[in-house]
């Protein structure tokens, strides 16, 4: 996959239309977590250092289609300004006369923010006159929106057809991080998949068989695996109709000769309640009054064992359930295991990074993804289409 880059292109003087993910939480008319507007700045900077005046766009929450004054990008237009360190133009509307005569005003290094492209149903159905329409403000289009690349809309694929396209400097990351996990990885290669369901994340596990040496399942889709291997679960989280799929998994993962490492203890409560007394259960099989919250530190030695000397870790999906502090501690045993490897570590997942924020460890990771959804289809070998856009024609 070779991506058209903005390294390739000539900005000066030119309108640069770009689609960034500044979906971010926001709460009293305050962005809370800033990190994706944070992400984004390289890029940003970078094409207003090659000459260009900007038009951005992005989405913000669900507003299904409707102005919402509620979804308004004016909060996220004031964060970006003061992170910028330079005046951020905010537009009324995504259309319009208003719009264009704003467009039409820029001057070089000017920076314009749309409102909510999720404001018209036309962005989320990839309306080709409302791309035709978002295409017509600028000379280029950039985007660099990895959050969203997995969703063929307006704009993060459509306006990819009117506009010569290229990609910023954080999907240009992203792929060069993750597009080798699933063709060439440096091995040995150790895939570790967390969270709660088998059906969400069977994909990823298929998928990484084809590269993976080892492969470590945890969180309650692990009482799944379990089931099919005779152990009792207890009154743990397990998809009935998923259990055949495990054991399928299991058998290609045999025949492929890759290791699959399932826990061998836990941390379980009677009932699923964050103030449930934590019990460890000393063995794979858990009595039935009893609820797998996460794994055990029996496990926990197995998988920080399994990852020594190795050359690819990839993370997603916590080993337990991370949102109560009682059971997070093998979600951050992984964590800190990751942050001490010499390995090229990926994490991607909303859990995931989580974990490895809430540790201050980002910058001991090697990729951070900033793509949830997104990631889970790069990594289950998707082609997604906001990447698609961006590939170099021969």
């Amino acid at each position: 996959m070779i991506l058209q880059t903005i390294e390739m292109c000539d900005c000066t003087d030119k309108k640069v239309l770009i689609r960034v993910d500044f979906n971010v939480p926001v709460k009293d008319g305050k962005v809370g977590d800033d990190t994706r507007i944070q992400a984004a700045l390289p890029t940003i900077n970078a094409l207003l250092d090659k000459g260009a005046s900007l038009i951005v766009m992005s989405h913000f929450g669900r507003p299904k289609g409707q102005k919402n004054p509620e979804f308004s990008m004016a909060p996220i237009a004031r964060r970006f300004e003061e992170l910028l360190g330079k005046k951020v133009m905010l537009a009324q509307d995504v259309i319009g006369p208003e719009v264009e005569a704003a467009v039409k005003a820029l001057k070089k290094g000017d920076v314009l923010l749309l409102e909510n492209v999720r404001f018209y149903a036309q962005e989320e159905a990839n309306d080709p006159e409302f791309a035709k329409t978002l295409a017509s403000y600028a000379d280029l289009y950039v985007n660099d929106a990895f959050g969203t690349a997995h969703r063929a809309h307006a704009s993060t694929e459509g306006v990819a057809h009117f506009l010569p396209s290229y990609a910023g400097l954080l999907i240009e990351k992203e792929v060069k991080f993750m597009a080798p996990l699933l063709s060439n990885p440096e091995k040995p290669f150790v895939a570790i998949i967390g969270g709660s369901k088998v059906s969400s994340k069977i994909s990823v596990l298929e998928s990484l068989l084809k590269t993976c040496d080892t492969i470590v399942i945890g969180g309650g889709m692990a009482y799944t695996f379990l089931a099919v291997q005779g152990h009792a679960i207890g009154k743990s989280l397990v998809e009935e109709e998923y259990k055949e799929t495990a054991a399928s998994f299991l058998k290609q993962a045999e025949k492929r000769n890759v290791r699959v490492i399932l826990p061998v203890d836990h941390l379980c409560g009677s009932e699923f309640d964050e103030k449930t007394k934590a019990v460890i259960v000393d063995g794979a099989d858990i009595p039935e009054n009893l609820i797998g919250m996460d794994i055990g530190p029996k496990t926990v030695k197995l998988i920080t064992d399994a990852l020594n000397g190795v050359k690819s870790i990839v993370w997603n999906g916590p080993m337990g359930v991370f949102e109560f502090d009682t059971f997070a501690q093998g979600t951050l045993a992984v964590a800190k295991a990751l942050a001490s490897s010499d390995a090229v570590t990926v994490v991607g997942g909303g859990d995931s990074v989580a974990a490895i924020n809430k540790f201050d460890l980002a910058d001991k990771i090697s990729h951070v993804s900033t793509g949830g959804g997104a990631s889970l289809e790069f990594l289950e070998g998707k082609t997604l289409p906001g990447i698609k856009a961006l590939e170099k024609q021969a």
